[in-house]
């Protein structure tokens, strides 16, 4: 059965699906812990440098091939090389996808756990070490693990059977501005506490002697991470523009509010945790260990935890949606199968791996590959594998292979508009992407 394809309705609301794609956990759980990890205002220097020369073009270069075709990945990539078998690139891309599926559901199905936690008033009245000990209660439960990992996913696929126009595209105009207003409200509030200043200058303040070579290589793979690069999220999404999308505008408008989303996030916690005592370095269990621990210390600490895990949740949604759209309309476009039935077939998959992964906290802890749990190979393989391949192909396919004039075509929506950006698009493509790969590739095996 072959479905019609159907595009977003407005602009608004393909800039609010794309940017909700690119928004996301990223963004607000990992972002600020790398920037305390490796030099507040020096990682986040690195970081922008990283957007701009690797970020933007490789996302431009995803449009262009979206765009282009109106298809999937591998359709895309076969009506663009119909005589090479470079089609099989999308199988990466696609496998990456569901690989951060796999492992980013269970951290969603966290958010969803303390937003059910904050609700019932759980997150007040506790020292600041009883967080780590609740936290570590819930991940060692299996059944609550499973449970949350699978509510969240259910509401994720519940979206989804709604359609791009009235499922992906009214969600995201929902929530992304609330996202903002929330973060907005929050950034306020941070400010206003004692001490905010000290965050602000860690977050601000460049120390370049706590940045390591590790930390720009954390750097490069924040900017792919948050931009949702490498695995054709983007492909797919601008499959669904108008033809007279500005691309250039797009993609500049679009990585300038997710790198602002991350600097907000910052803004919102650092000026926190300082005024509390906390430590900015805490990594990964910042947002669910120390975080609640500073709202029950703050006024109205119940209404902020709640509202915090909220806006986790809002930007969870947007990204793991744009994330299973990739697989759904590849089953549709490529099997020629209903999107009910891609949807179900998604879910089906996406649902087996983040049980696997949400399991290997606790019952399946013992099960390792390389020495890393399911969960953290599938953090590992998709993060530091698929989508920095995914990335690499996607740069040398339109910076050395596709027809100029397919470039050309739309980047200046057929000679509508003038986008002086040519020359540094494919300088950045051919040469700065793929160099900026290889030197992350050869950190991560040790060689440098």
């Amino acid at each position: 059965m072959k479905t019609k394809r159907i595009g977003f309705a407005t602009r608004l609301g393909a800039i609010a699906a794309t940017v909700g794609s690119a928004v996301g956990l990223g963004n607000i759980w990992r972002f600020p812990y790398e920037a305390g990890q490796n030099g507040g205002g020096a990682f986040i220097i690195v970081y922008i440098a990283c957007v701009a020369l690797l970020g933007i073009p490789v996302m431009l270069s995803e449009f262009i091939i979206g765009r282009s075709t109106h298809s999937n990945m591998k359709g895309a990539l076969r009506k663009l090389a119909p005589k090479s078998s470079i089609y099989l690139m999308a199988y990466v891309c696609i496998a990456g996808a569901v690989m951060v599926l796999g492992f980013y559901s269970v951290v969603c199905g966290w958010v969803v756990e303390y937003i059910c936690q904050a609700v019932a008033g759980n997150l007040q009245g506790h020292q600041p070490q009883d967080y780590s000990v609740m936290f570590s209660d819930f991940v060692g439960s299996p059944v609550r693990m499973v449970l949350f990992t699978v509510v969240f996913l259910a509401i994720n696929f519940a979206v989804l059977l709604k359609g791009v126009q009235k499922g992906i595209e009214r969600m995201s105009s929902i929530m992304m501005p609330l996202l903002f207003l929330l973060l907005v409200v929050f950034c306020v509030n941070s400010l206003m506490l004692p001490d905010a200043h000290k965050g602000l200058a860690f977050l601000f303040k460049p120390d370049f002697g706590a940045l390591t070579w590790r930390g720009v290589v954390d750097a490069f793979g924040q900017a792919f991470m948050s931009l949702s690069l490498g695995v054709a999220c983007l492909v797919t999404y601008a499959s669904y523009f108008n033809d007279d999308t500005s691309l250039t505008r797009d993609a500049v408008v679009i990585a300038s509010l997710d790198t602002l989303v991350a600097i907000l996030a910052g803004i919102v916690i650092f000026p926190a945790v300082f005024s509390f005592g906390m430590q900015p370095e805490a990594g990964p269990k910042l947002v669910f260990e120390v975080l609640p621990a500073v709202f029950q210390q703050m006024a109205g600490g119940y209404v902020w935890a709640i509202l915090f895990f909220v806006l986790l949740f809002f930007a969870s949604l947007t990204s793991t949606i744009s994330l299973s759209e990739i697989f759904i309309t590849f089953l549709i476009e490529e099997r020629n199968f209903s999107r009910r039935k891609a949807i179900w077939i998604t879910a089906a998959v996406v649902g087996s791996l983040a049980v696997l992964c949400a399991l290997s906290f606790n019952v399946l802890k013992s099960v390792t590959v390389f020495g890393m749990s399911i969960f953290d190979l599938f953090n590992y393989l998709s993060s530091n594998v698929f989508m920095l391949l995914g990335g690499l192909f996607t740069a040398l396919f339109v910076g050395w292979f596709l027809d100029r004039r397919v470039i050309v075509e739309q980047l200046t929506n057929r000679g509508r508009l003038n986008v002086p950006v040519m020359n540094y698009l494919m300088f950045c493509l051919r040469y700065v992407a793929p160099v900026a790969v290889v030197f992350i590739f050869m950190q991560l095996v040790g060689i440098i």
